[in-house]
């Protein structure tokens, strides 16, 4: 509801732009917007897939709304973004996320992380978060790490005492950081729109996400009543011992991340090079089999068909909204509001917010970058910033009440039966987390600019 109000200000607001001339907004096309917005609307209450509602859309717009032949650019339009180097990034690191998922190194992982947290204040919900921020490293994908750990961790936590509300907000907020810590899939596609550099976006997502796993540290020790008191003391041999656990994902890290920052590969050839690696940890994990590799190859193909089928939907789509000139014409309207700049970005990260409470997160980036990027570069912000915080608010769109992707794959995996409503309760002091982090990135931006410009070009 909050949501649905929310968006209806905002069209308010640019109606009221359009009928009074605001800042040269009075050519601005609000019956398309108005007719889209409607449309899509519809099309998600019917339940008809993203993908294709994205691209009837573009059609229906084109035919509506242009006097151009559009359809004779349709081809082009799809394959040229569609036949990028990049993309191929994405099925690659998909696929190694699935090998090492099926070769158990998510629970060594786990089981070594556990060893060292075990003590804390909170005991089992730290290795939650660190370990899914470190198979983070290595998947790319927030569902992918929601899963891999909520099925290695839940096992954990019974008989032990532990708050479940508390459990699975913690397993929730620490898959979130999938998109969020390289080599995040997110950052592939808001590059490839936008053509930002991806290691650039890779290396200012460091900052902000130390941050976020910090403050969700802090939110666990806030929360101790929630679990039992540590354990007994484990010895420094067995901690020792409990390391050589983490040597395969240290070595994979390396390979995939190592090879991005010293600028030996691209994303693309680091994902190639992952794959080769995970492959190889398989074999020496004595889990590879060629069924095994099938059932990798099958879930990659299925996640990789999905979003190509999203991509190429919101291709036709921004095809024509950029043909009709509305991102050019939005962003003039806003650039001349009598407003600060830190008011419009308020508002836009306002949208996004109420948008991920009911539209998957990769949908949602997809089709509103094209039309709201012209918008925040003529704020005058920085482009990579700006992929950290919009990666940021799809990963609250991930784990948002009601519709967060990563709280149904984890009450999926539930065996005591509980209800949803526990996830739901459990999950939003994290999604405050996730919005405490956003403002204090616009308020020091250098959280997230100053290792690219260490670094340099």
């Amino acid at each position: 509801m909050i949501a649905v109000v929310f968006i209806l200000l905002l069209l308010g607001l640019l109606l009221g732009l359009s009928l009074f001339g605001v800042g040269g907004a009075g050519d601005l096309p609000v019956l398309p917007i108005l007719l889209v917005l409607a449309l899509f609307c519809g099309f998600f209450a019917a339940g008809i897939y993203v993908g294709a509602a994205l691209g009837v859309l573009g059609i229906l717009m084109g035919f509506a709304f242009s006097d151009r032949p559009f359809w004779a650019f349709l081809g082009q339009t799809v394959w040229g973004p569609s036949s990028s180097f990049v993309l191929v990034s994405v099925p690659l690191f998909l696929l190694m996320g699935e090998i090492l998922l099926r070769a158990g190194l998510s629970e060594r992982l786990y089981r070594a992380l556990n060893v060292w947290l075990d003590r804390m204040p909170g005991g089992l919900l730290h290795t939650n978060i660190v370990a899914s921020g470190v198979f983070s490293a290595i998947s790319g994908s927030s569902v992918a790490t929601a899963a891999a750990m909520g099925n290695v961790a839940m096992p954990f936590f019974q008989g032990r005492g532990y708050d479940p509300k508390v459990v699975m907000g913690s397993l929730a907020a620490g898959g979130a950081l999938g998109n969020l810590i390289p080599p995040g899939i997110t950052f592939i596609i808001y590059a490839l729109i936008t053509e930002t550099s991806v290691g650039a976006l890779y290396l200012a997502a460091l900052g902000p996400a130390l941050l976020v796993m910090a403050c969700f540290i802090l939110v666990i020790l806030l929360k101790r009543g929630a679990a039992p008191p540590p354990g007994a003391r484990i010895p420094l041999a067995e901690k020792l011992r409990a390391l050589v656990g983490l040597l395969p994902t240290l070595a994979l890290i390396l390979v995939v991340l190592g090879t991005i920052y010293a600028g030996i590969a691209t994303p693309t050839e680091s994902a190639a090079l992952g794959v080769v690696a995970s492959l190889l940890i398989a074999v020496a994990e004595r889990r590879f089999s060629f069924r095994m590799l099938h059932a990798s190859a099958e879930a990659t193909a299925r996640n990789t068909a999905m979003i190509g089928l999203i991509l190429l939907g919101a291709y036709v789509l921004n095809y024509v909204i950029t043909l009709l000139g509305i991102p050019q014409m939005m962003a003039q309207a806003v650039g001349g509001l009598p407003l600060p700049p830190w008011v419009i970005m308020a508002l836009i990260i306002g949208f996004y917010l109420a948008l991920g409470t009911f539209m998957e997160g990769f949908s949602m980036i997809i089709t509103t970058i094209p039309v709201i990027f012209p918008v925040v570069m003529a704020l005058g912000y920085d482009p990579i910033w700006f992929g950290v915080v919009v990666t940021m608010l799809v990963e609250i769109a991930l784990i948002s009440p009601p519709d967060g992707t990563v709280l149904y794959v984890l009450q999926g995996m539930r065996r005591d039966g509980g209800p949803i409503t526990d996830v739901f309760s459990g999950v939003l002091p994290f999604v405050g987390v996730y919005i405490l982090a956003i403002f204090l990135l616009m308020l020091m931006p250098e959280i997230a600019l100053w290792l690219p410009r260490i670094a340099g070009p």
